[in-house]
This record gives C-alpha cells, sequence and structure tokens, in this order.
C-alpha cells in the first residue's frame, strides 16, 4: 500500500449461463473508449500528457485544433491581465 498508488478494481470472468451473444453483458465500459487513445493503463503524467499531445498532433479534425488555440490564447490573456502585466511593451 503506497500513497500516490491507486488500486486497481477487482475483475472476474463471469460468463451468463443463457446469454447468447459476444462479450460480457455486464462489462462496463465508457461509450467513447474505442475512439480515445489517452484512455487505459497509461502510468504517470508524463506518458498521460505524450500521448494527448500524440492525439492532437494527428487529428484529423483542424477546427477543433483551432479552436482549441483560440481559448488557449484567451486564458493566457486573461491571466496576464489579473496579474497586470505590461502589454505595452508588444507594440
Amino acid at each position: 500500500m503506497g500513497i500516490f498508488k491507486t488500486r486497481k478494481n477487482k475483475t472476474y470472468s463471469y460468463t451468463p449461463r443463457h446469454y447468447k451473444g459476444e462479450g460480457n453483458p455486464y462489462e462496463i465500459k465508457h461509450k467513447f473508449d474505442n475512439f480515445r487513445t489517452t484512455v487505459g493503463s497509461n502510468k504517470g503524467l508524463k506518458n498521460k500528457l505524450v500521448t494527448a499531445l500524440n492525439d492532437y498532433k494527428h487529428n484529423q479534425n483542424q477546427s477543433a485544433n483551432k479552436r482549441v488555440l483560440i481559448i488557449i490564447g484567451i486564458l493566457i490573456l486573461i491571466f496576464l491581465f489579473i496579474i497586470e502585466f505590461d502589454l505595452s511593451i508588444f507594440f
């Protein structure tokens, strides 16, 4: 038992007796797990950041990338306004 280690959930290989289908009907899975690369057992902050950046670089939707950059720019400007940074040095 470590302070920073998370516990893994117990998993069981239960298969219902009269179920005629593929897989386990009781499997708890998120709806978008098949489409995301950042979900999984990648441990550590660095690995999560690297997979998120790779997902961002290889994203097919360019409008979403532009939207993220605009939001980041606005947040940086708000932060500079809060700390009363003098923006006149750029002009």
